[in-house]
């Protein structure tokens, strides 16, 4: 760690102390987290969570893993810097967000949950403070509880901040999968507009208690599982009829109403997938869907047999079937340090993502093809160019018949497109702070989450 220089500590959560710091060799300003806990082996590093699902995703709305480092029993992650997060941004806010800013935003974040989803991950611990932005581009990070969407149940029952927590979790559901992103995107999105959170529960019993003040009390009918949940643990839910959230959020247009009330959605099943938010109204007026996103989709593998029983409560639509898992060395460099013995370096990884070979055309698709931002214009006629169509084609004919000799052979060097711009904030702060105590302007309520 000799080769980072300490500029500021911008972080201290549960796991681990986030600085800033800077790379003495390239001049760059990274974000290094240092893990509490004390790691005793290579193998115990790179079985963790957070590295295991990043060191498969290489996208510009998931925030980049550069480097893992194990020196004297210390575990640090290296990451790309990033100015504040989200939660920053709203919590000073004085003026609500417009929904241009909105939209830009959010759906950055469901083209980088689509990939994560197509990965074969879902990420479980969706928030404001895990919404990182740098300018006018917000990336998805913290992977530290994300899973496998075919890993085997019974899944971990406290999983996401409590606010933006899926019902299914807060009934104790043994098996879910990313239809929980999807419900966090939704009180997230919701919380954007107004600028306050639309689920504050102070307890699990508190937070269904919000939920059903907000949608409604769920019926047999909306969400049959739920109900047998319930009364699984003794449950019974409060009989409330709802609002309609257009009155909550006065700023938010119908389509916006209309995506947070399908992600807010008390059925798993009936939430719509990260794909399916990218083709919503909402976002139509403004944004490219490319067809790799549209038309294809994964083929459902057969689940184990203790799986079945539970598939039920599971949509084909959840169902990503496998995908191939390329070893290490594809997507991992170990590099071997030319420092001295006495400094206690271990073992050092850089994350050089290379494309797994084999992967499906999809994700290829969804990696190399990044939507891009196509603004309206008119299909007007090129006048006084002086070209024809005929000299088009004549000179695409021309041209696919060009060879370069010294370059034949060699990769093609794949296109990097920019992410989509978000909104224009423009702002410099720091990085993986965690909510304060502060409150927002006429907030009744504490920001600090427990449990």
């Amino acid at each position: 760690m000799e080769r980072y220089k300490i500029i500021n500590e911008v972080g201290n959560g549960t796991f681990g102390n986030v600085w800033r710091a800077l790379n003495k060799q390239t001049g760059e300003v990274v974000a290094i987290k240092k893990m509490k806990k004390n790691y005793y082996s290579w193998e115990e590093c790179i079985n963790l969570r957070e590295v295991k699902s990043l060191r498969k995703m290489n996208h510009p709305n998931i925030v980049k893993l550069k480097e893992v480092v194990r020196e004297n029993d210390f575990l640090y992650f290296v990451f790309e810097y990033m100015d504040c997060n989200l939660y920053q941004l709203m919590k000073d806010r004085a003026k609500l967000f417009s929904e241009s800013e909105v939209r830009n935003w959010c759906f950055q974040v469901f083209q980088g949950l689509a990939y994560i989803h197509r990965r074969g991950y879902f990420h479980r611990d969706l928030k404001p403070e895990n919404l990182l932005v740098s300018q006018d581009i917000i990336k998805i990070a913290d992977f530290g509880l994300a899973r496998e969407i075919n890993s085997q149940p019974p899944f971990t029952e406290y999983v996401s901040t409590r606010w933006y927590r899926a019902p299914e979790i807060l009934l104790q559901s043994p098996i879910y999968g990313p239809a929980v992103d999807m419900w966090a995107m939704g009180a997230i999105m919701a919380e954007l507009f107004s600028l306050r959170p639309l689920f504050p529960g102070s307890s699990e019993a508190d937070e269904i208690y919000k939920i059903c003040s907000v949608i409604g009390t769920p019926s047999k009918r909306e969400w049959a599982q739920g109900l047998q949940l319930a009364s699984a643990i003794n449950y019974q839910f409060p009989q409330i009829a709802g609002v309609d959230l257009a009155l909550l959020i006065p700023s938010a247009s119908e389509d916006a109403i209309s995506l947070i009330t399908s992600l807010c959605s008390w059925d798993p099943c009936k939430r719509p997938t990260a794909v399916d938010a990218l083709q919503h109204p909402f976002f139509q007026s403004c944004f490219y869907v490319p067809p790799s996103l549209r038309t294809k989709t994964a083929v459902a593998k057969t689940p184990p047999a203790v799986m079945r029983g539970a598939l039920e409560q599971k949509c084909d639509k959840w169902s990503f079937g496998s995908l191939p898992n390329p070893k290490p060395s594809s997507n991992f460099s170990t590099v071997t340090s030319k420092v001295p013995i006495n400094t206690g370096v271990q073992r050092r990884l850089d994350m050089n993502y290379q494309e797994p070979m084999g992967s499906d055309k999809s994700l290829k698709g969804s990696v190399n093809q990044q939507p891009k931002y196509r603004p309206p214009v008119r299909n007007v006629p090129m006048v006084g160019s002086g070209v024809t169509t005929r000299a088009i084609s004549d000179a695409a004919e021309k041209l696919a018949n060009v060879s370069i000799g010294s370059g034949r052979g060699r990769p093609t060097k794949q296109p990097v497109f920019k992410p989509m711009k978000a909104g224009g904030w423009h702002g410099q702060h720091d990085l993986f702070h965690g909510r304060s105590q502060e409150l927002l302007p006429g907030r009744s309520y504490s920001r600090k989450v427990a449990g």
